[in-house]
């Protein structure tokens, strides 16, 4: 059996509909969507199932659905391969996802984890409504035409590097101004542009103080140390020490998603197949860019 890792998904992945073949096949799936309802004080199945989009897209609400419904794709992947689980030697998440990763790996309770991804998205959701503000996709640009065209912007608004996710896929967040301008840069430097739909500009000091009230609960957390690697989108490295976890979670809020950086170090530790279980198949299509023959499997939602 080769080394697995088992990656998750971030903010973005929400699609209505998800999670109703988990929910129709598995009876862990429907309690752990039951245990989401009381902690959460609302029916996220039915959000997840129903919709409408509008509400599910909101941070608040996205960021616990694509949490929940994640893990209870993993419960399938137990079931139907249980070996990628026994032969995992790292995990890891795409933003939100690291928290995933982590209770994937026993480092945080289901409970607490969802506890601290609502408040996580709360606090994000107030930051983005404060400050009017977005990301783009710049596609097709590498990272020093990218870095120009954040030079460029500069002048307009408040802009940076967000996430680097693969060769010719580099997302920038900034304020209302700087996104406006932006996509017309990124398309005269011979790029394609993207807007996402966010709700602010994620991983940048416009996210503050939700870095701040994400310290304050992770303060009453428990968190242990990870019984399997959880690398960090932060530095792409792993941590067992519970404190530098938290601190870590902390700083992820407002520093950029190395995502990309992260791959290739699970690549070098030996990584021969890697799993994307969540809803969507984002981190698929960026594994494409990144080493196109590497065997990537995905268990949906």
């Amino acid at each position: 059996m080769p080394k697995s890792a088992i990656l998750f998904p971030g903010q973005g992945a929400q699609t209505v509909g998800m999670g109703q073949s988990l929910l129709e096949s598995s009876e862990t799936a429907r309690q752990l969507f039951q245990q989401a309802n009381q902690i959460l004080g609302y029916d996220l199945q039915d959000l997840c199932l129903n919709g409408p989009a509008e509400k599910l897209n909101s941070t608040e609400v996205s960021q616990p659905a694509i949490f929940v419904t994640s893990l209870a794709a993993l419960e399938i992947l137990k079931t139907n391969e249980p070996e990628a689980i026994t032969e995992c030697v790292a995990t890891a998440g795409l933003s939100l996802g690291e928290y995933t990763a982590l209770v994937f790996s026993g480092a945080l309770s289901f409970e607490d984890g969802l506890k601290l991804v609502q408040k996580r998205g709360q606090a994000m959701q107030a930051a983005a409504d404060a400050t009017p503000s977005g990301m783009v996709s710049a596609l097709l640009l590498d990272l020093p035409t990218v870095e120009q065209v954040v030079e460029e912007v500069r002048s307009v608004g408040r802009i940076w590097i967000a996430n680097y996710l693969c060769p010719g896929n580099t997302v920038l967040s900034g304020d209302q101004a700087a996104m406006e301008v932006a996509p017309r840069v990124i398309e005269a430097k011979g790029g394609k542009a993207i807007p996402l739909t966010v709700a602010g500009a994620f991983h940048t000091e416009i996210m503050k103080p939700a870095d701040e009230k994400l310290a304050e609960v992770l303060a009453h957390v428990n968190l242990s140390s990870p019984k399997i690697p959880v690398y960090s989108n932060v530095d792409a490295q792993p941590h067992s020490d519970p404190k530098e976890i938290k601190a870590i979670l902390v700083s992820q809020v407002l520093q950029p998603v190395r995502w990309e950086t992260t791959m290739q170090n699970l690549l070098a530790l030996g990584v021969e197949r890697f799993y994307e279980v969540g809803p969507g198949k984002v981190l698929a299509g960026l594994m494409k860019r990144i080493s196109r023959k590497t065997d990537f499997r995905n268990v949906q939602a």
